[in-house]
């Protein structure tokens, strides 16, 4: 019988040997990549790529943008030709006057902004915001990534924790059994048999609260990929590396020159900029070429009122109009506005440099810190792992009882969560760098 625990017991073990840097992980994984698409799994890429596909936050982050840029073309067409024809028919009496001009069957017009500098502010205030709208689609997509890997990562996590706390509860269950034995022996106390109950109560509810949130985060990723609940959904147990190479410094200057928040700030300084130079200028004069052609009316009698043999119904007036402002309070306010939007634009420009810089020195530390817990959780298991090598071998030679391996197999099974946990949070933290830094895309490209 023992053999036979034994044999069982290292079965129960293989998995222990998926510890980073160990040869039988490799080998996991590229036997895992070998048969990823004959068991249809759903690969971390894979689901990323439909998640950008199928993302409704993207979709609208575009749509956003393409508002922007007409936005922006809409104040660009007052520089460009606009011509506008119409024609009417009113009931006149006496002198016949519509809107001060005179009663025209047919009216072509044209006009174009040749100089206005407000109008021009305005319009390269625009283009900056369309830049901005732009620079919100490639962050949106971002999100997408780290939220789509997250979902994924944490899934494959919660799987694997879950098949260690059900080997973990048949364990639990051994020990109630055998300790109820020995209570009902007088051999132990009957706290004991109360101990070994609630250690399986424990586990028991991890397993409930687990499988609760297995199924939290595979709607999750139905909901991201847009995968049908018809379809099985299968993550592999990969392991990606997201670690760099780069010191502090060579991070804040990565984030400096890609993070959006940034580069937003910097299109808003200068728009502001141009805004103020516009409303400088706007003390100059305004040109604007029009031109109109109009076929005048007779039925309202309106040629009686010229000379004999002086009404042309036929008008074509075209030249430049010139605005010369004389005095304008507006405009000067219109300045001061300027100068003190630009002031703002500056001053919320240097905050977020340093802000950004703080936040991703802040993330490198925690990504030291996280690894460090996690080499701390790996030699943890490698050391629970030897000990119930150890304990077995013991068992083997009857030096053991049941009882004393199944809670070092409890105790090894704990130490492997703990490591699986460790692992997803330092694969959090990095993922937040990479997002941080630019390099996210590069990743997953």
């Amino acid at each position: 019988m023992n053999k036979k625990i034994g044999r069982a017991l290292a079965i129960a073990t293989l998995p222990l040997l998926w510890l980073p840097g160990a040869h039988a992980q490799t080998q996991q994984q590229l036997a895992s990549a070998a048969t990823a698409e004959e068991t249809g799994a759903l690969t971390m890429r894979h689901a990323i790529a439909l998640a950008i596909q199928n993302s409704r936050d993207l979709t609208l982050a575009r749509v956003q943008y393409r508002v922007a840029a007409n936005a922006a073309g809409v104040d660009r067409s007052a520089f460009m030709p606009n011509l506008y024809t119409g024609s009417g028919a009113a009931y006149t009496y006496g002198f016949p006057s519509i809107g001060g001009g005179p009663p025209a069957i047919f009216q072509l017009n044209y006009q174009q902004d040749i100089f206005n500098p407000l109008l021009k502010a305005q319009q390269r205030w625009a283009e900056e915001h369309a830049k901005s709208m732009k620079l919100e689609i490639d962050h949106t997509r971002d999100s997408v990534i780290v939220r789509t890997a997250e979902t994924y990562l944490e899934l494959a996590k919660v799987r694997h924790s879950l098949d260690l706390l059900r080997a973990e509860q048949v364990s639990a269950e051994k020990i109630v059994g055998v300790t109820r034995d020995r209570v009902a022996a007088n051999q132990e106390l009957p706290i004991e048999e109360t101990r070994s109950e609630l250690t399986a109560a424990r586990v028991n509810e991890h397993i409930i609260k687990l499988e609760g949130r297995d199924a939290t985060l595979s709607e999750q990723l139905r909901d991201l990929t847009g995968l049908p609940d018809s379809d099985s959904l299968t993550v592999e147990t990969e392991e990606p590396s997201f670690s760099t190479d780069l010191q502090a410094s060579q991070l804040a200057d990565l984030a400096m020159h890609s993070d959006p928040a940034i580069q937003e700030a910097i299109n808003d300084r200068d728009a502001q900029q141009q805004v103020l130079r516009g409303a400088k200028l706007a003390y100059l004069p305004t040109l604007s070429f029009v031109g109109q052609y109009s076929i005048l009316s007779t039925f309202n009698n309106y040629d009686k009122y010229y000379q004999p043999n002086s009404f042309q119904r036929n008008n074509i007036s075209a030249g430049v109009q010139i605005n010369i402002p004389i005095f304008s309070a507006k405009t000067r306010a219109n300045v001061a506005l300027a100068k003190s939007q630009l002031e703002q634009s500056e001053a919320l420009l240097g905050n977020k440099k340093q802000e950004v810089r703080l936040d991703v020195l802040q993330k490198e530390r925690n990504v030291r810190e996280l690894s460090a817990s996690k080499e701390v959780a790996r030699l943890d298991l490698k050391l629970a792992q030897q000990t119930l090598e150890l304990f077995q071998a013991k068992f083997e030679q009857g030096n053991l009882t049941l009882r004393d391996i199944e809670q070092t197999r409890l105790d090894e099974s704990d130490k492997w969560v703990a490591f699986l946990d460790a692992n997803f949070a330092l694969q959090q933290g990095q993922l937040s760098l990479l997002q941080a830094t630019g390099q996210l895309a590069k990743v997953f490209q």
